[in-house]
């Protein structure tokens, strides 16, 4: 990971939260009860609200035995997880007058009566867990268990998923799972655990607890790296939604995977953290400013610019196990078409250029200058002068290594090779050049 790259708390807040984020997105994203009513407006999936409490009186004209089997009473304003009770089931033993039990126990399987829940909800309303001490507002949320792709790493408590949103585009995410040390919570100042994940596939790449790298859950055998994020394309989406309805232009979004509704946002964030660069070995800073100045028209194609540029390279672990491979000035490479096929295109390796680029007439023969395919356009200046050209994501097997990227579309009919291949695709790999 470049130093370089890294993006820190002052340039977090300079270039981006103050920047891009206004007072009103930020009010919505720090109040959990504001954020559900924005979500609600805007049609995005999230943990519906059970009930509100503002004052001591909404406390004790409640009926809490009417409270279902599994629920989570949070404070509006929290900070960190603190003061969230998450119950997980029903108490049997004496009931009240409705006929129903009037105790649960949480997913730490500790016990509660309502009377616990009172004093609790009270706590909140003083301010015991906001921001600032202040007084807050308490609310009882519908419980997400925990869908069963995340059983063999998580413990008891729900995992979620933290995504930053910058300009409408998924730039970097993680997974976070709960740990016995984080009492079952999905945050890694208590001791949960944070696992990178590959934008453009949802699979889990390196994993971090307390700060250090990691590659099994601790005390077993179970890798970390590898998991498969059921939905993915859906979440990031989802994300991206709450993103726009927020207001927010950079922005933290946590999404928890429903085992039967599917992604829903639990949290915004206005000012995320930045452990999230550590979980994925790579910095913030390169990725926000790749998308700085884009024009991205909506969720869906902002999750396709991502899965373009933001790819992960998993052959790089195999090269470095098997040595880099040494290739040609030019090589011949399979370029996968629009319906799928791989095609074989003599290419230039050109060091000299970062991007790669295709011939506007061999990119309309494979099919990938249509519509569903074109992320945007972007002006590009040459010893020819200005040109507009359109950038399209693009895949191609080069020395037998898949690589996924973005490639720009000009008329190369008077040159050589349709097809060049830049420097930003060509990590891992030694070119020959006599």
């Amino acid at each position: 990971m470049k130093l370089s790259n890294i993006l820190g708390l002052n340039a977090r807040t300079q270039l981006f939260t103050y920047k891009y984020n206004n007072r009103r997105g930020k009010n919505i994203a720090d109040s959990k009860i504001q954020t559900a009513r924005v979500l609600k407006n805007a049609k995005v999936p999230h943990p519906p609200i059970l009930a509100k409490f503002k004052d001591p009186k909404d406390v004790f004209d409640f009926d809490w035995t009417t409270l279902p089997d599994r629920f989570a009473l949070k404070p509006s304003r929290g900070m960190g997880g603190e003061g969230i009770i998450v119950v997980k089931k029903r108490a049997t033993g004496p009931s009240t007058s409705s006929g129903q039990a009037a105790a649960w126990f949480t997913t730490q399987k500790e016990k509660v009566t309502v009377d616990d829940l009172k004093l609790h909800t009270l706590d909140i309303l003083e301010g015991a867990y906001s921001m600032g001490n202040v007084p807050d507002v308490a609310f009882i949320q519908s419980y997400v268990g925990r869908h069963k792709a995340f059983r063999r790493w998580a413990y008891r408590g729900t995992p979620d998923i933290r995504i930053i949103i910058f300009n409408k585009v998924p730039v970097m995410a993680m997974l976070r799972l709960p740990t016995k040390e984080s009492g079952g919570r999905a945050n890694l100042h208590q001791g949960a655990i944070g696992v990178g994940i590959d934008i453009a596939t949802g699979i889990t790449t390196k994993a971090i607890w307390h700060g250090e790298q990691i590659v099994f859950k601790p005390d077993t055998n179970r890798k970390l790296r590898g998991i498969k994020i059921p939905n993915w394309t859906s979440i990031l989406e989802t994300a991206v939604n709450a993103q726009i309805a927020s207001g927010l232009g950079y922005i933290g979004v946590d999404i928890v995977l429903d085992p039967e509704k599917g992604p829903m946002v639990l949290e915004l964030n206005a000012q995320p953290g930045l452990q999230i660069q550590l979980a994925n070995m790579e910095g913030l800073k390169s990725r926000l400013n790749r998308v700085d100045d884009l024009d991205v028209h909506d969720a869906e194609h902002g999750v396709k610019i991502a899965k373009a540029l933001f790819a992960g390279r998993f052959a790089d672990r195999v090269r470095a196990e098997e040595g880099i491979k040494t290739i040609n000035v030019w090589e011949n490479v399979k370029v996968i078409s629009g319906d799928g096929k791989k095609v074989n295109i003599q290419a230039k390796i050109d060091t000299g250029a970062w991007k790669t680029s295709i011939d506007k007439t061999l990119a309309d023969q494979l099919g990938l200058e249509n519509k569903s395919n074109i992320l945007w356009t972007k002006e590009y200046k040459s010893s020819l002068g200005k040109e507009i050209r359109k950038v399209i994501g693009l895949r191609f097997y080069l020395g037998g290594t898949r690589i996924d990227t973005i490639a720009n579309i000009a008329d190369r009919s008077n040159l050589r090779s349709q097809l060049i291949i830049g420097r930003r695709d060509l990590k891992g790999f030694l070119i020959k050049t006599d």
